[in-house]
């Protein structure tokens, strides 16, 4: 039996496998699902002993981490796979169609809460390697699995747990499938992340709201002034105007132009799917370079004076806003933060008070591209996909990709199953089931493809 066979043998089982691991409401950021998430990571524990790893939890300072291995011979490479076992909040209830935690399968997808982010996928990958194991008897490599449950609240506790457990997680490249394709009928292999860098801009006027009738025009209004402040942010040409926000950057590589020239693009495509009358964005480059390759600042909220029903005539003590800057290669998240709370002081008019909280971040992440496990990545998803995909980036950010970089010295390879239009953080996530199938049996190849790479 081969493992493609394995996995037409047990389509059914897998699928409803699946289906009890996306049953479990496991939301990390609610501490009423603290059980809910302790019972996820117990299961899936005894999953993957059932398919022949030695698999355990870990305590950290919040959810536990599942930490499963299969090892074949001490002569074969070592892989790490990462995934989370933990979702996003699934509010707003009311606009899902079907419950969140009860999965169903409607027009050839399956809708729950984490069936696409990230447990359908890390589930594709585990299915996989289950196939090859039941197939053969054993794997081309050794394998180890780490699953966190806090990837969707940005706790902070894995690097500490990899940190501490360096020579149990030593291995020599990481598999991660918490990306997308490029489409439906085209895969893809990512070979870059934007990071990011978060700020919380406070701006003060009077030490109470004020009636806008008795102060209006003697007085700065802070929400106002945030706004004024923020519209100095870019230039007419859409670049960011932050002194010394561009000293790292590099050029768009011709390499990486060449790989984005081979996509099927649409600019009318694109604003229909959004619902925008127009594009916008940094003078010179292509929507592309914008979304994966070019820095960027965006305000994701603003806030200040009433905002109740009726009219309310004031002046507002404080407004504040919500900064997030989306980083590329060589940037340093605080560095930029620094930077942005630097010129937005020096920018406010003496009438207000300004503070910036700075958050930090994550810095960005590149693949070598002229390495072999790229290579390896993209045969095994022509073999799971029946087509050569495409190398593309994503503007978004996976943190721990860099930790992995850092602390154990590891590239990542972002094999992602999705698409685009999966609703992942909204109502109806969903995930193809033909996805799902295509994933696993990528899962299924990649064994054997990356224990061929020269090392």
């Amino acid at each position: 039996m081969t493992p493609f066979e394995y996995l037409r043998k047990t389509e059914k089982k897998r699928m409803d496998d699946l289906f009890r691991f996306l049953s479990f409401p496991s939301v990390s950021a609610k501490s009423e699902h603290k059980g809910d998430v302790t019972a996820c990571a117990d299961w899936l524990k005894k999953h993957l002993a059932t398919i022949g790893f030695k698999a355990r939890t870990y305590p950290t300072g919040g959810h536990p981490v599942v930490y499963a291995e299969y090892m074949a011979d001490k002569a074969a490479p070592t892989i790490l796979y990462y995934g989370h076992y933990d979702v996003q909040p699934p509010e707003p209830l009311g606009l899902w169609k079907s419950p969140p935690f009860k999965p169903q399968i409607r027009g050839g997808y399956i809708y729950a809460r984490g069936a696409c982010d990230d447990k359908g996928q890390t589930f594709a990958q585990i299915k996989g390697l289950e196939a090859v194991i039941k197939a053969n008897g054993t794997l081309p490599i050794n394998a180890k699995l780490l699953i966190e449950g806090e990837e969707e609240t940005a706790a902070g506790n894995l690097p500490a747990f990899i940190r501490k457990n360096k020579k149990m997680l030593k291995a020599e490249v990481v598999v991660v499938s918490d990306t997308s394709q490029f489409g439906k009928d085209l895969p893809a292999v990512t070979f870059g992340l934007r990071g990011i860098a978060s700020v919380e801009v406070f701006v003060y006027g009077p030490n109470r709201d004020v009636h806008s009738g008795g102060f209006g025009g003697a007085i700065a209004n802070p929400v106002n002034v945030l706004c004024w402040m923020v519209g100095q942010l870019h230039d007419k040409n859409g670049r960011i105007t932050i002194p010394g926000f561009y000293k790292c950057v590099k050029p768009v590589t011709r390499w990486e132009r060449a790989q984005f020239r081979k996509l099927p693009y649409s600019e009318a495509a694109y604003k229909k799917l959004l619902g925008v009358p127009a594009l916008q964005g940094e003078k010179g480059y292509s929507t592309f370079e914008r979304a994966w390759c070019r820095p960027t600042l965006d305000v994701n909220g603003i806030t200040g004076g009433y905002q109740g029903e009726g009219g309310k005539t004031i002046i507002p003590s404080m407004a504040s806003c919500k900064i997030t800057m989306r980083l590329v290669p060589d940037m340093e998240p605080m560095d930029i933060c620094n930077r942005i709370e630097k010129y937005l002081k020096k920018i406010a008019p003496r009438s207000v008070r300004v503070k910036v909280d700075k958050h930090g971040g994550a810095k960005a992440v590149v693949i070598p591209t002229d390495g072999p496990w790229l290579e390896a990545a993209g045969r095994a998803v022509r073999s799971g996909f029946g087509k050569m995909p495409v190398f593309m980036k994503e503007g978004g950010s996976i943190p721990i990709a860099v930790d992995f970089k850092e602390i154990l010295g590891l590239d990542t390879l972002l094999i992602g199953f999705g698409q685009p239009d999966d609703n992942i953080h909204s109502p109806n996530e969903r995930f193809r089931v033909r996805d799902f199938e295509r994933g696993c049996k990528t899962a299924a190849v990649l064994p054997d493809e990356l224990a061929g790479v020269k090392r």
